[in-house]
């Protein structure tokens, strides 16, 4: 009902930045709350940031400051501003979308790698 599809990851030296887009398509209007998640090698995947509709926003503890979650809903894109990079940071990062009916969809995950 609902397809994300991520872009925007990469290689990136430690303190650089990237920008991850995450683009909606389907039934777009069913989206509610938005989110980015992400799972390093090894580890359980973790949230990163979320975002609801009306526009409020969370960070987890380890981004906060350096991560900025946005999104645009004429254009039905999600948004990750990422500064400050560390090696920690890397992983597969991945889009999610919550329904107003209790759906969960996911994209596919783009790989971020920052090297030290």
């Amino acid at each position: 009902q609902v397809q994300l599809v991520e872009s925007g990851g990469g290689l990136v030296q430690a303190g650089g930045s990237l920008r991850l887009s995450c683009a909606a398509s389907g039934k777009t209007f069913i989206i509610g709350n938005m989110a980015w998640y992400r799972q390093a090698p090894g580890k359980q995947r973790e949230l990163v940031a979320t975002i609801t509709n009306g526009g409020g926003t969370n960070y987890a503890d380890s981004v906060k400051g350096r991560f900025t979650i946005s999104r645009d809903d004429a254009k039905n894109m999600l948004y990750l501003q990422m500064n400050s990079l560390n090696v920690e940071d890397t992983a597969v990062y991945y889009c999610h979308a919550g329904s107003q009916w209790g759906g969960h969809y996911w994209g596919q995950g783009t790989q971020v790698t920052v090297s030290s």
